[in-house]
């Protein structure tokens, strides 16, 4: 009896230590979910730079959306991808089908022509270890294209804008290149997300999320690199891409709808230069070329809100 009076408290206080333990050395498993379509020239740059994580992700889906080219063949080709087909055109039911799919604790998500930062796998679980946290998104970088850095400053400022403008009222953004949600948030909305072609599939995402008042936060530590592809688009669908935004969370009824016109009006107001400067960089020189404008056959990327995939 005597020796059981220190004997209870002692195993207690074993088992407490052990859970800490495992707690500690249980980081929470990402799975990591791309959409694509027709993406033969970009995807092994995306999926190279996954290869290169300091923390591997748990799970890599690919979701080839109908595409015609190549894409699937060189999905296949890495042995940590994971390939699903959608036949649903469109990329909100790509996103859907990965994200059905995924197994880990946190879905990750991005696009075929993204360079995500190294670190990137290892900055969502420092981040999702605070369970109150259910969704984030972080800061965008540009490539190929002429004053990349002034363009990803102009970028980074509109972001921690929105974030400070929109987190007070707990309707934070999420940018599909560069996002990343906890697989029980994804269960509570996903018989609810829409599916509209005019609705930018992530800020929809977002939008049923603040619905919910999940945890959705801006996480600048989390990088991608981006390829400003919707540049070479005509000005019709660059417009609609563009004010999809702003759209889709107005017609969610979200107060923070005002706050994205200021960074549709100024990338409206700028979209030739976009355009010149993007049409125009020589990869090989490493900045805008004139001549390489002149001949250019750089092609735009599908739109996720096009009427025409």
């Amino acid at each position: 009896m005597r020796w059981g009076i220190f004997l209870t408290p002692l195993s207690s206080l074993c088992v407490y230590n052990l859970s800490c333990f495992m707690m500690k050395k249980s980081p929470v498993r990402v799975s990591l979910v791309i959409p694509v379509y027709n993406e033969e020239s970009h995807l092994a740059f995306c999926l190279d730079a996954i290869a290169k994580q300091t923390v591997k992700p748990f799970e890599v889906i690919v979701v080839d959306n109908n595409s015609t080219d190549q894409t699937a063949v060189i999905a296949r080709s890495y042995p940590f991808v994971r390939l699903l087909a959608e036949t649903r055109q469109g990329v909100a039911y790509a996103r859907d089908r990965g994200f059905n799919a995924a197994r880990g604790e946190v879905i990750g998500r991005t696009d075929a022509d993204t360079e995500l930062a190294p670190n990137w796998i290892a900055t969502i679980q420092r981040t999702f270890s605070n369970q109150h946290i259910q969704a984030a998104s972080g800061v965008v970088d540009y490539r190929n294209i002429g004053l990349k850095s002034v363009f990803s400053t102009i970028d980074t400022y509109f972001r921690h804008f929105l974030a400070g403008r929109t987190s007070a009222r707990g309707e934070v953004f999420l940018y599909g290149v560069n996002m990343a949600i906890r697989r029980t948030a994804w269960k509570k909305v996903r018989s609810e997300v829409c599916h509209e072609r005019h609705f930018a599939e992530d800020l929809d995402l977002a939008a049923h999320l603040a619905e919910k008042q999940a945890g959705v936060i801006f996480e600048p530590n989390m990088i991608a690199t981006i390829v400003p592809r919707q540049a070479a688009s005509d000005p019709h669908e660059f417009l609609k891409y563009v004010w999809s935004g702003p759209r889709t969370y107005a017609e969610h009824n979200l107060v923070s709808q005002r706050y994205m016109y200021p960074m549709a009006v100024f990338v409206t107001c700028v979209y030739v230069p976009i355009r010149l400067l993007y049409l125009g960089y020589d990869p090989e020189l490493g900045r805008f070329s004139l001549p390489y404008l002149i001949h250019s056959e750089t092609r735009a990327r599908v739109s996720p809100v096009s009427e025409f995939i």
